[in-house]
């Protein structure tokens, strides 16, 4: 039976104490890996409330056996409740599952009343106690080599009575782990203690792991697998991502709430959880405590088309560290780290915020090297890496990366920079009103296009229940039992990444008709005399040139895109860590207007062809509307490159 995701959670269990000894070495995979007999693999299995337990799985292993070992060791009750793996639900089979792979225990019911006492393991059941180290890393990528360093130091400063600390800044719980030293070398933000989630330190509580968040296309627990997704697809450490990594992770500091009105634990005991891994950067200060104009061009391109790929809902200030490479002193040559990167790669198209857009820097055309770079991301790659490394990952995460990929491509390949790109993807708010972007405009209309030709498909009637998707924005009571599996995804159709289009066909004839009068209207002005720059009340805006696409797209009673009230709540949660706008104020849900996931595998292939052939129309626009905005500086004549 499916479950309701946006059920209020009734009553939390504690998370399970583990008397994990400290003495034991780092854990790295290869090493297990390497006493592992054939077909056994080692998984984490946690409830809906942060408990996690480590165990070994071999081939006559399957759903019932796992759950039958959490009861005994954790003593919670696994009647009524599924054995999930990202999209997928594990009945029997447990082939899919991977070594070093994450496993959710979710309740189908949530009928607990709040005065259900809190459970905890039993202690006499020594076989199935966990019995790994401090620190797991969980995958098996190159790319976590340095984490394992990392982790080494850390367990040594742990034996030596160096703890770590408590961050006090954020919605959610983040700890700074030490070296020997007393140094901070990494920060650990553990899935159970995000904003919402059970444990969470800072009284914001009330929802299971694996329902709808902060953000409601990105769920409670989800969001250190976006922080691994974010550095695993920095390329080259292009954008200068900090090494990232989901571990295992033992220790007291942890908090534990007891009951439904997340009180703290008094009592601290070891407690073991799943968690994001991120290496501390030593740092001057972030991006909101200094003026912008002597960022570097290249550092605010990279981290740009960064968010661009992975559609990046909260790129505020407070998330770009800032590094002076010129000692202490007057203020020089800097880099850009940026970090916190939870709120990234949503199940459905977001409204994105990228403090850079009205950087001058990011008015600045690419340069050839960053071309070349764009040129040469693959996002069929890319998704088979993150299948691989993260196989938990949701297949609508990727579908978003794959569509933002292919936008960034075409748009870079037309001339469009980065700060176009960005108002291409960003919402804008009319008289209290929030209207599509540009880049959902766009794919409204190709959606239209594919479920046109569904009404002429004789396969029309037969329906297609293989890709199902279980967070819908606009009707809260509506809902699906995910049953995505890993093959379902796949991209056989030949795409195009340059500029053309093999079949030369654009769909909307509106919108040309709208460039050429553009383009004979600046003739005329030519014709007259010698070039004037557009007062900007001259300069036709691209909402009313885009018109008659969002006309046609608002037309069709399937895929009608209503204007919605603004989200502009009255006492709204601050972060007290900056004064700038993020994601953390924005806790009203935002509104999705188009969807991509319950696409099946043909119309998701045909939804992208058509979405490319939109392209061409949309980006000759934003260049006829911006081609004299680009003679002006954006910001006033204070920048210097």
């Amino acid at each position: 039976m499916s479950r309701k995701l946006d059920s209020p959670v009734q009553t939390q269990m504690a998370v399970a104490i583990f008397k994990t000894p400290l003495s034991g070495e780092y854990h790295g995979n290869k090493r297990m890996e390497g006493r592992q007999p054939a077909g056994r693999r080692r998984v984490f299995v946690q409830t809906e409330s942060g408990c996690v337990l480590g165990m070994e799985l071999d081939r006559s292993d399957n759903a019932h056996t796992v759950k039958r070992r959490l009861q005994l060791a954790l003593n919670v009750s696994t009647e009524e409740s599924s054995l999930t793996f990202g999209d997928m639900v594990l009945n029997n089979d447990l082939s899919a599952v991977r070594n070093d792979s994450p496993l959710l225990l979710t309740r189908n019911c949530l009928h607990r009343s709040s005065s259900t006492p809190c459970l905890s393991p039993r202690g006499n059941d020594l076989q199935q106690r966990d019995k790994s180290g401090p620190i797991e890393i969980l995958g098996q990528s190159d790319c976590f080599a340095s984490t394992g360093k990392l982790v080494k130091e850390i367990v040594k400063a742990i034996k030596m009575g160096i703890d770590p600390v408590l961050v006090h800044g954020g919605l959610g719980g983040a700890y700074y782990f030490r070296n020997s030293r007393g140094e901070n070398v990494a920060i650990v933000k553990p899935t159970d203690e995000e904003p919402f989630a059970p444990n969470n330190p800072k009284g914001f509580v009330g929802k299971a792991l694996g329902q709808p968040g902060l953000k409601r296309s990105v769920r409670v627990g989800e969001t250190g697998i976006r922080e691994v997704a974010a550095y695993l697809l920095d390329y080259d450490h292009f954008a200068n991502v900090p090494p990232t990594a989901l571990v295992k992770i033992t220790h007291s500091i942890f908090n534990v709430n007891d009951g439904v009105n997340g009180n703290k634990s008094q009592k601290k005991n070891l407690v073991s959880k799943i968690a994001s891994f991120q290496q501390f950067i030593k740092h001057n200060f972030d991006a909101s405590d200094h003026g912008t104009s002597s960022f570097p061009v290249s550092g605010v391109h990279r981290i740009g088309i960064l968010d661009v790929r992975i559609l990046n809902t909260d790129r505020h200030a407070g998330n770009l560290l800032v590094r002076k490479l010129d000692g202490v002193g007057n203020f020089g040559q800097v880099e850009l780290i940026p970090i916190d990167h939870g709120l990234c790669l949503p199940e459905t198209l977001e409204d994105p915020y990228f403090e850079w857009i009205h950087w001058p820097q990011a008015s600045i055309p690419f340069s050839d090297d960053e071309l070349e770079y764009i040129r040469k991301l693959n996002p069929i790659r890319d998704c088979e890496m993150l299948r691989k490394e993260l196989p938990m990952i949701r297949e609508a995460c990727l579908r978003v990366l794959v569509l933002c990929t292919i936008f960034l491509k075409e748009a870079a390949a037309s001339g469009l920079c980065i700060a176009e790109i960005g108002e291409m993807m960003s919402r804008e708010f009319r008289a209290g009103e929030e209207e599509p972007s540009e880049l959902e405009v766009i794919c409204i209309e190709a959606r239209r296009l594919v479920e046109e030709r569904e009404v002429f498909s004789p396969k029309a009637d037969l329906g297609d229940d293989l890709f199902q998707f279980d967070i819908d924005c606009e009707d809260a009571e509506s809902y699906f039992t995910p049953k995505m599996v890993a093959d379902d995804y796949a991209f056989k159709a030949p795409f195009h990444l340059g500029i053309g289009f093999g079949s030369g066909r654009y769909l909307l004839s509106k919108l040309e008709e709208s460039i050429d009068e553009l383009e004979e209207s600046e003739g005329e002005e030519e014709q007259e005399g010698p070039a004037i720059l557009p007062a900007p009340d001259r300069i036709p805006s691209l909402s009313k040139l885009s018109m008659s696409l969002k006309n046609i797209s608002l037309g069709d009673k399937n895929l009608k895109s209503q204007k919605f009230p603004g989200t502009k709540p009255d006492g709204c949660l601050s972060n007290t860590s900056s004064g700038h706008r993020s994601a953390n104020e924005q806790l009203p849900a935002s509104v999705s207007f188009v969807e991509l996931a319950d696409l099946s595998e043909e119309e998701w292939t045909l939804f992208l062809e058509k979405f490319q052939d939109l392209l061409y129309p949309a980006f000759a626009i934003r260049k006829s509307v911006t081609i004299g905005q680009r003679q002006r500086q954006r910001l006033g004549t204070s920048c210097q490159f």
